[in-house]
């Protein structure tokens, strides 16, 4: 297989299931994109049975085997995708009589397989170090984030202020992508002291493609700042980029709120919950808890 369809040298070994795991664990620990595909099922005559492995990465490159031919290229390809939008899946696969035949194999049946994109612990840039950003790197951190903090002011970039921060840097706007060496696997926020500021944070990050770009700030202040981007030259593919007003709507006011109301984004992203699919998880009374009538616990006391 090639390109898309992954890539395998020739001749190449395989990869026994502990060696697989553990260049799973190195992938992880170096953040390098990586996604596990697993046969959990098997149905009639199939290449692989149940507890087959490959190990998928993000240049396509395949480790391990679930059986090779046109079920690991189209489960290579079900991986890349995984991939880009972080969420596993556990998907099917109908190997026809037809297609056996065509790889020169005799089988016929249904594989079942799930894919698991491995995360490393996601990085979070906040961009700016003023009142919101303290509880912010404070909630980021406790909810699974590597946050680093930069600032052009000194008294403001501490490692007092910012204590749960792995890194917290004095330099300008401008340098923020190169300073907290931003990758596509970045989250960013950015929450400077003004319009400038933010545009500048902004002008600095994009071309890097962060996986969240979030800009705190109210609506108005978003045109501000989105034109002064479109005046420096950016598309309105990159305009749409930026996430703004960043956060769930919550009613959120005092600086902690805000973190909140941030973070659950945030969080909705990195586990590939959807903007239209985040709402309360209440449930309805079931069965006779929802027919109990007042008058009758009245009754009872």
């Amino acid at each position: 297989m090639t390109g898309e369809e992954g890539t395998r040298q020739a001749g190449a070994p395989r990869v026994r299931g502990a060696e697989l795991l553990a260049l799973a664990a190195r992938c992880i620990e170096s953040d390098v994109p990586a996604a596990l595909v697993t046969v959990v099922g098997a149905q009639g005559s199939t290449p692989q049975r149940p507890g087959a492995r490959m190990l998928v990465l993000g240049d396509g490159s395949v480790h391990g085997t679930i059986g090779g031919g046109c079920v690991e290229a189209e489960m290579t390809r079900r991986a890349r995708v995984a991939l880009e939008n972080g969420r596993p899946v556990l998907t099917t696969y109908d190997l026809t009589p037809e297609q056996a035949g065509d790889e020169g194999l005799v089988c016929g049946g249904r594989m079942e397989v799930f894919i698991e994109p491995l995360e490393a612990t996601p990085d979070l840039a906040i961009l700016g170090a003023g009142h919101v950003a303290r509880p912010l790197c404070a909630l980021a951190a406790t909810a699974g984030f590597r946050v680093s903090v930069l600032d052009d002011r000194d008294r403001y970039a501490t490692e007092a202020r910012f204590p749960e921060a792995v890194r917290v840097v004095v330099a300008p706007f401008e340098t923020a992508a190169e300073a907290l060496r931003l990758t596509p696997r970045s989250f960013v926020l950015v929450v400077t002291r003004g319009h400038r500021g933010d545009a500048t944070a902004i002008a600095s990050c994009l071309p890097r493609k962060p996986r969240f770009l979030g800009l705190l700030g109210s609506r108005a202040k978003m045109v501000h700042v989105l034109t002064d981007l479109a005046e420096r030259g950016f598309s309105s593919e990159d305009l749409a980029r930026v996430e703004t007003p960043v956060g769930v709507e919550i009613g959120a006011e005092t600086p902690e709120e805000i973190a909140v109301s941030i973070v659950a984004r945030m969080i909705a992203v990195r586990r590939g919950v959807g903007v239209d699919d985040i709402r309360p998880m209440g449930a309805a009374l079931p069965g006779r808890l929802g027919r109990i009538p007042a008058a009758e616990l009245e009754s009872r006391r």
